[in-house]
């Protein structure tokens, strides 16, 4: 599939398991790397799901790896979560030209407030019962995280300061969007 040009807005999509809406990001297509394909979000970009809304403050960048079992967020600073990491299933570029991916409950994340850890297992067990989650597809998603966890902890690219500013600053060289009046 041929990919957007840098600066080309997209929808991220994502879903759960049965099928239902979950988030749904605006943001730009940024270009990709060894690690895969990134996107960003300027301050003012909207993200939402059913019951939540809000605007984003903060410039962010994501990154779709080719596994398509896991979704990477870097907030810029001062946002107090550095790192956020979806645990994902199928993540990938659906066939109208956007990312899309289902969202598995688990994530990986690094906060100033309180560390690393692995977020959501309440809801990742509850999910894995009621979605009825192949054992196959539970056992692969577990391990994932704890390596995922390690990778954070270590700091190893793309999960680095270095990583993070590369694809901050092609966001920031990216025309402003034009407002219509």
């Amino acid at each position: 599939m041929l990919r957007p040009a840098p600066g080309t807005p997209v929808t991220f999509r994502w879903r759960k398991w049965n099928g239902g809406t979950h988030w749904v990001h605006a943001c730009v297509y940024l270009g990709n790397d060894e690690h895969g394909e990134w996107f960003g979000q300027r301050p003012g970009d909207r993200s939402s799901r059913p019951g939540r809304d809000f605007v984003a403050e903060h410039a962010c960048v994501m990154l779709l790896p080719p596994s398509g079992d896991w979704v990477l967020t870097m907030n810029a600073p001062p946002h107090p979560t550095r790192v956020y990491i979806d645990l994902a299933w199928d993540a990938r570029w659906d066939e109208g030209g956007d990312p899309t991916g289902i969202d598995m409950d688990l994530d990986v994340v690094d906060s100033a407030t309180r560390g690393i850890w692995i977020d959501d297992r309440d809801e990742w067990d509850e999910h894995r019962v009621a979605f009825g989650y192949p054992a196959d597809i539970v056992a692969r998603l577990e391990a994932r995280a704890v390596e995922l966890e390690a990778e954070v902890t270590a700091h190893r690219a793309p999960f680095d300061d270095a990583s993070v500013q590369r694809w901050l600053g092609v966001l920031a060289q990216l025309p402003a969007p034009r407002l219509d009046p």
